[in-house]
């Protein structure tokens, strides 16, 4: 392979994705010929940019949408949070040939309709700042509950990604709720708040537990023919990257850092093969309606999983820190100005 970086190679196997709210991540790394699919953002990454100094022109600006609304100080906050998700989204969308993603809030995410009612609210707020409804994507937890809130925002044309993803029957539930993504996360969300919890595999696309999950929902999807694509996230290095690429997913959601490594790292390369063996041993999984009875199907089989409920649990008690975090720094402004 001709001397290249490791994002080129990454590029040439997968649709690469920005997760990351920053205008300038997305920039850096886009060119006459390279150009991002989506953004991907969530709770974390909206508090992220709420905090930083050079964005406080955006997040004053939100403020001020609320306050316009003469409504009561908590839902001038929820709006004013909502305001600025959109209009963070906004600025990086000049960079995308596809979608801008939203993500809705982990409080209703056992709670289908307010999933429904936050994201039907998202979408307009995007159509109202120039972003119409075909180039937007609403990210929502693998919930049973949110997966048959998914299933109903398809069906009224609200294009969905199932996120906080760790096992094959919540990928399957989203596929036939009509998911546009599926979001398998590599690592659990807590690696990047405690990096202590983070480890470290010799073969990360044969050793790591998620790559045979992922590899398991690559191949179903092929065999049933779903035309739900998957988009692994949650990752730490170029290292998890090249292995992730080398699954054959869809798309990858990579982060300014991650970008970076691979951008920096140069040479010849070429991605390892496939793991071997990596078909699902129960094969009912295929077969099973994970939606029917409200995603009874789906709540057992997180029952069953205790390493998958307790990350789906923790990622979503984390987005909600971090909601709260951005919602404070917004309570400060509109009582304080």
């Amino acid at each position: 392979m001709a001397e290249n970086s490791l994002l080129s190679v990454v590029r040439s196997r997968v649709v690469v994705d920005v997760d990351s709210m920053d205008p300038s991540v997305a920039a850096r790394y886009t060119t006459e010929t390279q150009r991002f699919c989506d953004m991907t953002s969530n709770q974390a990454i909206v508090y992220s940019e709420a905090a930083k100094s050079e964005r406080a022109t955006v997040f004053k600006t939100a403020c001020e949408k609320a306050r316009a609304s003469g409504l009561d100080l908590e839902t001038q906050v929820i709006d004013a949070l909502d305001h600025l998700t959109v209009m963070l989204g906004k600025e990086v969308y000049p960079s995308l040939t596809g979608r801008v993603h939203a993500q809705t809030a982990p409080s209703t995410a056992y709670n289908t309709e307010a999933t429904i009612a936050h994201a039907k609210k998202l979408v307009a707020l995007f159509e109202v700042n120039g972003i119409p409804a075909s180039r937007v994507c609403i990210k929502i937890p693998a919930t049973p509950e949110s997966i048959v809130a998914c299933q109903y925002l398809e069906k009224i044309g609200i294009r969905t990604l199932a996120t906080c993803l760790f096992s094959v029957p919540q990928a399957v539930a989203a596929s036939q709720a009509g998911c546009l993504y599926v979001a398998p996360y590599f690592n659990e969300l807590r690696v990047h708040f405690e990096p202590g919890v983070w480890k470290e595999y010799k073969d990360t696309a044969r050793e790591h537990p998620m790559a045979l999950v992922i590899a398991n929902i690559v191949g179903i999807f092929k065999n049933i023919g779903s035309k739900t694509l998957v988009m692994p996230a949650s990752i730490v290095n170029a290292q998890e990257a090249l292995a992730l690429a080398s699954l054959n997913p869809d798309h990858l959601t990579l982060s300014g850092a991650v970008l970076d490594q691979l951008a920096s790292t140069k040479g010849a390369f070429s991605l390892a093969a496939p793991a071997t063996g990596t078909v699902f041993v129960d094969s009912t999984i295929q077969t099973t309606d994970f939606l029917a009875d409200g995603a009874g199907a789906l709540r057992q089989s997180l029952t069953a999983d205790a390493e998958a409920t307790r990350k789906l649990a923790d990622a979503l008690k984390i987005f909600d820190e971090m909601e709260q975090k951005t919602k404070e720094l917004i309570r400060k402004q509109l009582t304080n100005s």
